[in-house]
C-alpha cells in the first residue's frame, strides 16, 4: 500500500479515482502544459482518470510512486509529484511534478519535493535523483535548485512541444553511496 507522506503544509498522498476532474482542471491549463515537458494542450477528456488508474500498479511493481499534492488545512489538489523509472539496480529515480496555475510561487513544489526526496533515500534505497526542465522553466530550475539538486547538462533541441524543439536542463542530486560508499 502506498503510504501518504506529511509536511508543514502539505499532504502527499495517492490520488483517488475522485480526484480526477481536479487533475483534469489543473492540468488542464494552458500555462500548466506549457510549463511542463510531458503535459498535453488540450489535456484530453479521461486522461486524468486513465492515469490514476495506473498508479497503484506502477507502485506495487516499484517502478513508479505518484502522489497529489495536498494543502494540510485546507484539503485542496495543488499538483503532482512523482518518482518515476525507478530503478532498484541504479538506486535511482526521475523526479515529476507540477503546480497548478494558481498556487504557483507558495513553495508548495519544493515543499513536496524536498519531502519526496527524503523518502526516497530512506524508504526506497535511492542514491541519485534526476530531473529535467525546459530551459526556458526557470520557476521548475529555481524548484530543483531549491531542493538541493545540481544543473549537470543541457540538451539542445531535446523534445517537441508546442510545435517547435525546446533545450532541457538536466539535474541531479546524490542522496549517498551504496555498500559502505
Amino acid at each position: 500500500m502506498q503510504p501518504t507522506l506529511t509536511t508543514a503544509r502539505l499532504v502527499l498522498r495517492p490520488y483517488r479515482p475522485t480526484d480526477a476532474a481536479t487533475v483534469q482542471k489543473l492540468a488542464g491549463d494552458k500555462r500548466v502544459a506549457q510549463a511542463a515537458t510531458t503535459i498535453p494542450h488540450p489535456y484530453p477528456d479521461g486522461a486524468a482518470a486513465a492515469w490514476i488508474a495506473t498508479h497503484q500498479d506502477g507502485y506495487a511493481a516499484r517502478r513508479e510512486i505518484t502522489f497529489a499534492v495536498v494543502l494540510r488545512e485546507t484539503d485542496e489538489i495543488v499538483g503532482t509529484v512523482s518518482l518515476l523509472d525507478i530503478s532498484e539496480k541504479h538506486a535511482r529515480a526521475e523526479l515529476g511534478y507540477w503546480t497548478g496555475v494558481e498556487y504557483w510561487g507558495r513553495g508548495y513544489c519544493t515543499e513536496a519535493v524536498i519531502r519526496l526526496t527524503q523518502f526516497a533515500k530512506e524508504h526506497l534505497g535511492v542514491t541519485k535523483i534526476v530531473a529535467r526542465c525546459s530551459a526556458d522553466n526557470t520557476a521548475s530550475a529555481r524548484v530543483m535548485e531549491k531542493a538541493g539538486l545540481i544543473k549537470e547538462g543541457f540538451l539542445g533541441k531535446h523534445v517537441f512541444m508546442h510545435g517547435e524543439y525546446e533545450d532541457v536542463l538536466l539535474y541531479g542530486l546524490v542522496l549517498s553511496g551504496r555498500g559502505g560508499e
